[in-house]
């Protein structure tokens, strides 16, 4: 991403994709893009918004952005991120699907769980343009949680229906998704309505 468009990432517009430099740097560019509105609102610092530590942020901005990146956002007194149970149960789920010696798929998956804690479709919490990119990155970095969502379940619905699973219970009563009453919540569109998350207990 060009230094003209880490500009109008503060300005509140979307940055320019370079295909040349890759999704994984598209989807940084995304996410950078809506910490920096967070930052810059006063409503997180830039490691809370991430959910990366502040010594991986400075090193993405430093490897794949100019230097007005890295002075755009405030890292005086900028503590690393301290994740919540939920948040920490969901990056244990991404990190146990995550490509093996994959540092890029780890980091994502601090990303997602830390996004993922928004109350936007996921898709939207991390600055995509649309559910297609997200689809794109859970193939890419986590491929067997992605290959599991074979009817197309929300994401964040189907995380937590993960970890339900795996916690030895169900979210639903009903014998298959298509006769549950909530049947629309977990697979109608993603569009503009925001997903509510549900939290495992």
């Amino acid at each position: 991403m060009s230094a003209q468009n880490y500009v109008c990432v503060g300005a509140g517009q979307r940055p320019a994709i370079e295909p040349e430099k890759g999704f994984d740097e598209h989807v940084l560019a995304c996410v950078l893009s809506c910490a920096l509105k967070e930052v810059e609102a006063g409503e997180a610092t830039a490691t809370e918004s991430t959910g990366l530590s502040l010594a991986e942020l400075r090193e993405i901005l430093s490897r794949s952005f100019p230097a007005a990146a890295m002075a755009a956002f405030a890292f005086k007194d900028v503590s690393d991120p301290e994740p919540l149970m939920e948040e920490e149960l969901l990056r244990g789920l991404l990190l146990a699907h995550a490509r093996p010696s994959d540092p890029a798929s780890a980091r994502f998956a601090k990303i997602l769980a830390r996004r993922a804690m928004r109350n936007g479709h996921l898709w939207q919490d991390l600055g995509l343009l649309n559910r297609a990119e997200l689809n794109r990155l859970l193939a890419m970095h986590f491929p067997t949680l992605a290959a599991g969502n074979a009817q197309n379940m929300k994401w964040k619905k189907y995380f937590y229906r993960k970890l339900c699973e795996a916690e030895g219970f169900s979210l639903c009563t009903a014998p298959n998704c298509r006769e549950c009453s909530d049947f629309e919540s977990c697979f109608g569109p993603e569009e503009g309505e925001c997903e509510e998350r549900v939290t495992p207990t």
